[in-house]
């Protein structure tokens, strides 16, 4: 019986007595509190959850019948705007945080401006007069974060109501640091006259009224007829100029969302995209896969057509392409060259130094499959400079942005997405998560399919339940490293903390059991082999051993010629035996000839390097490549374990050349980063590996920065040479879930091996603990936000 079927006995077995009954109410509970999260977070899928804008939908109460200078076009949004007034006076989103002080002050005025102009609601124009006057002082606190374009557009609005006759406060220290502070960002703006200043002022169109260059502004309006998809830009652009495409734009939105508009529309794209990138993050993807593949079907779609909803934004644009690659679709990074650095900063988003678009365009980025993709490569270097920049800057300037969007950056800085573990990243992520989907443009606003609680405690409790059956499983390997006696073997490493790390960190779902399980066992046999033939074996027992797996039906206690060989080789035996048989539930077929000889050609390829060092040869790096891939000992650990995680995997698949050189690729790139970080202990014990070599071979003209800078190249190069193998889909034979397998494996030797000799060392222990043994605690994440 395999070990993923005790864990479901053990769950669905009635209880014998009413011990048990309480915990088993508790469960249920669970399960059904988990089942009713998933449901609400697939019914998101359906539908764009926007807040509505008094700011924007203030702009729209201003535009003038064309019937009547003196009759809104919008009488629904007037009405709106009286009816919406908060308590104290002013419009915006109840309960607002007291640091957006100033999108209140902004969207108070615009909303009074709009009452004013149509001779309404005298009561909220004095309710919201006081407010602005009690807070005017905030309109110049640097500590408190601007709307978008706030220091033209609110003194702009307080000259309109200036010239309406109503009561502001004139004079003063504040009303003075605001016309001086608009003033300078006018000339400094005007005196670089850059692409992106002009993006930027065009953005703000409200803010400069008839002295705007409207044939400039125009530039901008995009197929849908909006300016920036902004509302109020367009509400102003039409007043104008009576641009049919602007009145069409604003038209469609009242007929969707009635007598209140969003700040930005339409956002559809960009959520979506948006929250299938938080679920995978997160590592909860696999419970929304029809969902997720309807969105990327979807988007996709409107790639092929250049959809401008896709194109025209370029964290939009950024995450289509980066989650449509990797699950498989085929898109250039050719329409990336738009937002190249020089694009990028003539651009609004550029200007504005948006940090979550160039976040994004960073980890497209790093998605490079082809050797020409320079595209690419000239992102990653722009946009890791400029985070770099962004990320400094916060730390010393902390109310720049976001907190959680500095954790963000943080995080992609160090982990590049080829070196990092899914189960350790998903929890990196639910720390820096913000369940507060609160953005500020013009005004502030928030989208639920963006920042919602749901995401999280899904996460937490999908994270806490893999965990706490990935503790059960450590304490049955532990007991069978005793029952098999592997600790009585003094000369080998005991990794088994490290081995079943990588297990969890990747094949964490409760029911890959048996496939951790495997890959976690053979960790550890592949490194006592590893050491038996370095250190622990003399040359007969090494011969011993291969013959013994040749031959394989043998008696371990009369056919070994030491207790160490009987030791290891019995567990090697064992071991294969409960991979056939729980492969056979799978594939239907045997494949334990297939496992015997996984595990003889490593062994095999492990007495060549013994007797390379007994003899004190050095082969040719040709010679030792071949040999060394298949010695770096991860045969066992992936091959056999492509038969435990799900799909049928073919004969005619094994012994394709696709198979052949997903596994090559995957060893020699481990082998290269193993060799960097342990070649000076190697030399001194008197090994050869892949950078000494290249010195002894180059006669002197080689050094040993300029050997580890040509492993550095071939290591990229077999890594990106691997990620398109796994990414491809056709002409594949290979199933997907086995091809991630290689990939997974790839994440691991970088995050062991990046920095330093991370398996030998013992260094990592917090880490591992991070995965298998410290649970997540929902109140502590929520206590932080």
């Amino acid at each position: 019986m395999s070990f993923s079927n005790l864990n479901i006995l053990r769950c669905c077995t009635p209880s014998s007595s009413g011990k048990d009954l309480l915990p088993r109410v508790e469960v249920n509970t669970a399960v059904l509190n988990f089942e009713a999260t998933k449901q609400r977070i697939k019914k998101m899928f359906n539908k764009v959850d926007l807040s509505v804008s008094s700011y924007d939908t203030a702009w729209v109460a201003m535009v003038p019948s064309p019937n009547s200078e003196k009759e809104p076009f919008f009488p629904e949004c007037v009405n709106w705007l009286l009816d919406n007034q908060l308590h104290d006076g002013s419009w915006g989103p109840p309960n607002l945080h007291p640091l957006l002080t100033k999108d209140a002050l902004s969207s108070t005025l615009a909303c009074i401006l709009a009452l004013k102009q149509w001779s309404v609601g005298e009561k909220q124009i004095n309710k919201g007069m006081h407010f602005i006057e009690s807070n005017l002082a905030s309109a110049t606190d640097e500590e408190q974060p601007s709307p978008v374009g706030f220091d033209i557009i609110f003194p702009a609005m307080i000259e309109s109501a200036t010239s309406l006759n109503m009561n502001l406060p004139q004079g003063g220290s504040t009303l003075k640091a605001l016309f001086h502070r608009r003033d300078f960002e006018l000339k400094r703006g005007y005196g670089s006259n850059s692409e992106g200043w002009k993006a930027y002022i065009a953005y703000i169109s409200e803010g400069i009224g008839k002295s705007q260059d409207w044939k400039m502004v125009m530039k901008y309006q995009r197929k849908n007829g909006s300016l920036f998809n902004s509302p109020s830009t367009t509400a102003s652009a039409y007043t104008h100029n009576k641009s049919a495409g602007c009145l069409d734009y604003l038209c469609a939105l009242i007929q969707k969302f009635g007598n209140a508009v969003p700040t930005v529309y339409p956002l559809g794209h960009y959520a979506l995209l948006s929250m299938v990138s938080t679920l995978d993050s997160l590592g909860i993807d696999r419970h929304f896969r029809e969902e997720i593949r309807s969105v990327l079907d979807e988007t996709y779609r409107c790639w092929l057509q250049g959809d401008e909803d896709v194109f025209s934004d370029a964290a939009t644009c950024a995450m289509a392409f980066r989650l449509l690659r990797v699950n498989g679709y085929d898109v250039s990074a050719d329409r990336l060259n738009q937002f190249s650095e020089d694009h990028f900063f003539d651009s609004l988003g550029g200007y504005l130094r948006d940090t979550d678009a160039a976040l994004k365009l960073f980890r497209a980025s790093e998605v490079i499959i082809h050797p020409d993709e320079s595209v690419l490569e000239k992102q990653n270097y722009w946009t890791r400079n400029f985070l770099k920049q962004e990320f400094s800057n916060n730390l010393t300037q902390p109310h720049r942005i976001n907190k959680h969007i500095g954790l963000e950056v943080d995080d992609a800085l160090k982990f590049p997405s080829y070196a990092t573990l899914g189960r350790l990243s998903s929890r990196r992520a639910m720390i820096s998560y913000n369940t507060n989907s609160t953005r500020i443009l013009k005004s502030s606003y928030r989208c639920l399919n963006i920042g919602n609680e749901d995401f999280l405690k899904l996460a937490v409790e999908d994270f806490n339940t893999c965990q706490s059956i990935h503790r059960e499983e450590l304490e049955h390997l532990s007991r069978w490293v005793i029952e098999s006696r592997l600790d009585k073997l003094k000369f080998a490493r005991q990794k088994l903390a490290y081995c079943y790390f990588t297990a969890a960190g990747t094949l964490f779902p409760p029911e890959l059991a048996d496939a951790r399980i495997s890959w976690a066992k053979n960790g550890v046999l592949t490194t006592v082999v590893d050491d038996f033939f370095d250190v622990g074996g003399s040359e007969e027992e090494l011969v011993n051993l291969i013959q013994l797996v040749e031959k394989w039906d043998v008696n371990p206690r009369t056919d070994s010629c030491s207790e160490n060989v009987e030791i290891v080789f019995s567990a090697i035996k064992s071991l294969v035996s409960e991979i056939g048989i729980n492969a056979f539930a799978r594939q239907e077929r045997s494949v334990t000839n297939h496992v015997i000889e996984i595990w003889l050609d490593l062994l095999k390829a492990m007495l060549k390097e013994a007797k390379w060092l007994i003899n004190k040869s050095a082969p040719t790096m040709e010679e030792y490549m071949e040999n060394a891939y298949v010695s770096f000992a991860l045969g066992p650990n992936v091959l056999s374990n492509l038969y435990l995680v799900g799909p049928k995997l073919s004969e005619d698949a094994v012994r394709s050349s696709e198979y052949y050189h997903l596994y090559r690729l995957m060893s020699t790139f481990g082998r290269l980063l193993n060799d960097m970080q342990s070649y000076k202990r190697e030399a001194a014990e008197g090994k050869l590996n892949a950078v000494t070599l290249a010195m002894i071979h180059g006669n002197g003209s080689v050094s040993e920065e300029e050997a580890i800078n040509e492993m550095k190249s071939i290591i990229t190069s077999k890594r990106r040479e691997l990620q398109r193998l796994v990414l491809q889909d056709k002409d594949s034979v290979v199933p997907r879930a086995c091809k991630d397998l290689f990939w997974n494996m790839g994440n691991i030797l970088h995050l062991f091996y990046e920095r330093h000799d991370g398996y030998t060392a013992h260094d990592m222990m917090k880490t591992v603990n991070e995965v298998t043994e410290e649970p997540i605690i929902l109140n502590e994440l929520q206590s932080r936000k």
